[in-house]
């Protein structure tokens, strides 16, 4: 009779599986930190020679050039702006349209609910002419480009699916209690399912925060030329120029800055976060 492993031998076998898949992960992130630390002419440098891949000693001085010749404070701010109003007003309105689908009685409730769900499968690209078109009739782009950043963002159909799904698993006797108390819909969702949600509001907040930090595509398209409100990814692309070639080394410098707000975001929201996804019995 054959004998099994030790349970300790297959535990460590285990986790060095799992030490190489997360290096295997983690090794772009590596590879820009360690560019970030060479300067133009190093950056350049063959990999045969072992200089693009071993750390330099312009990492700081990289950081420096961003805030100081890049202005890099100024798209950080901004994108930080955008990015706060963009979350704040997606997870009202998705928590407003997950009250209204679960707890309302209206003519075409379900196939509006399956036209909201039809916009998911629709690509962002799809939009962006007549979305463009529409911040032009208004003049967003010159007079108020923070509008033209925010207001096409503010609805989201994945957020009202996600609350809609949290909300319908909460037990109707609330509701139903909360109607005899004489309270309004937004008494019982402020003072009822917000308390209830905090988890999925996590959830929602993180993923959207990520979502709006790496916009570049529809900032491109609306500023142009308006450097002044410059996101954060387009301070990323601008940092790749460097007279009449590009410094590689800045601009994986400029990656790895931009990358620290989510991270932030993140770690510090991780736990509500799994669990704002965690399906169970007691929700």
């Amino acid at each position: 009779m054959q004998q099994s492993k030790p349970k300790t031998q297959t535990r460590y076998g285990v986790h060095a599986m799992l030490m190489i898949i997360c290096f295997i992960l983690a090794f772009p992130m590596l590879y820009a930190v360690a560019v970030a630390t060479l300067d133009t002419v190093q950056s350049f440098a063959k990999v045969e020679d072992q200089i693009a891949v071993l750390p330099g000693s312009d990492f700081f001085q990289n950081i420096e050039e961003l805030f100081t010749l890049k202005d890099f404070d100024r798209v950080i701010w901004n994108t930080l702006i955008v990015s706060l109003v963009v979350v704040v007003g997606k997870t009202a309105f998705s928590m407003l349209a997950g009250l209204a689908f679960v707890y309302f009685q209206f003519p075409g409730k379900w196939f509006l609910f399956f036209f909201v769900l039809l916009t998911l499968l629709m690509p962002t690209e799809i939009i962006l002419l007549p979305l463009f078109r529409l911040v032009a009739d208004l003049d967003w782009g010159n007079q108020n480009p923070r509008l033209a950043l925010t207001v096409p963002f503010l609805a989201s159909a994945a957020g009202a699916f996600l609350f809609r799904q949290h909300f319908a698993n909460i037990p109707k006797e609330l509701a139903e209690a909360s109607q005899i108390d004489g309270a309004s819909s937004l008494r019982f969702m402020w003072d009822i399912l917000l308390p209830m949600s905090w988890n999925v509001i996590a959830a929602h907040c993180v993923l959207q925060f990520i979502y709006m930090w790496n916009q570049y595509l529809w900032p491109v398209i609306v500023l142009q030329n308006n450097e002044e409100n410059q996101l954060i990814q387009q301070g990323v692309r601008n940092a790749a120029s460097f007279s009449t070639q590009a410094d590689f080394g800045l601009l994986m410098a400029a990656g790895v800055v931009a990358s620290i707000p989510p991270i932030i975001v993140f770690v510090l929201l991780q736990k509500p976060f799994m669990s704002g996804f965690a399906l169970t019995r007691d929700k």
